[in-house]
């Protein structure tokens, strides 16, 4: 509709008058796929090493799959507990919790990558790509410990521009297949995805008692009617409602 009105108004210089009676289009509503908790120790119980450290994360804070890949060293505070997420959806930044219980997995996971870091750099590489400007303001940003990747890609890349090698962070499509197999391997027959532990994530958390805001805050939602979906887990059986044949 926006598209006819431009076309007529702005560019057709018509005038087609008043279009009140017209109703848009609606988009329709579709409730999130959740795993119980149990088919999400399943699918973790599956994946081993770096998928699992990540799909767990995706699990524990609530982050979205680009947002865990594109973790930087820096945004992980453990004496606080928290995980920064910076540029997300919107291009917000916002925090989220740090599980207890993938402390010291996550600390001996960035000690292989440190490792692997200093030899990068006595090797005159070890550099990652920067946001935005940073890389003309500070050129030796791109090698400090803070602004490297938490998951870090298994080869480097050429700069398109300088040519320089390069560390990328771990692909999107390692994670995705790893779960996708643990799904099947688990015998889920729901269609999930590293997506679905971010809604898993919402829904236990309200199933628990955590208030609609504060979960709100945590998946980095703009508005609290897009959160208010994972409130389809109150209804349960069936709307709440006893069905007449166990009475």
């Amino acid at each position: 509709m926006s598209a006819l009105l431009f076309l007529h108004r702005d560019v057709l210089g018509g005038d087609i008058g008043w279009i009140d009676k017209i109703v848009p289009a609606k988009r329709s509503t579709r409730l999130p796929v959740v795993l119980t908790p149990s088919e999400v120790r399943a699918v973790l119980g599956d994946l081993k090493g770096t998928s699992w450290l990540m799909a767990s994360l995706v699990y524990g804070t609530g982050l979205r799959l680009m947002e865990c890949c594109r973790l930087r060293v820096k945004d992980m505070d453990f004496e606080r507990r928290e995980v920064v997420v910076r540029d997300g959806k919107g291009r917000k930044d916002r925090v989220t919790m740090l599980p207890d219980s993938l402390k010291e997995a996550l600390r001996a996971h960035l000690v292989r990558v440190k490792v692997q870091h200093v030899r990068e750099l006595a090797g005159g590489t070890g550099a990652v790509a920067l946001p935005g400007a940073l890389e003309r303001k500070y050129p030796a940003a791109a090698r400090e410990w803070g602004w490297q990747w938490v998951f870090p890609a298994a080869r480097f890349y050429a700069d398109r521009e300088t040519g320089e090698l390069k560390r990328h962070h771990r692909h999107e499509s390692v994670l995705q297949r790893d779960v996708k197999e643990a799904t099947r391997k688990a015998w889920i027959t729901k269609p999930a995805s590293c997506h679905t532990l971010r809604h898993s994530f919402a829904t236990h958390l309200l199933e628990s008692g955590t208030d609609i805001r504060t979960i709100q805050e945590l998946l980095g939602h703009r508005d609290v009617t897009t959160t208010m979906i994972y409130t389809h887990v109150l209804n349960k059986g069936g709307l709440g409602v006893k069905s007449p044949l166990d009475r």
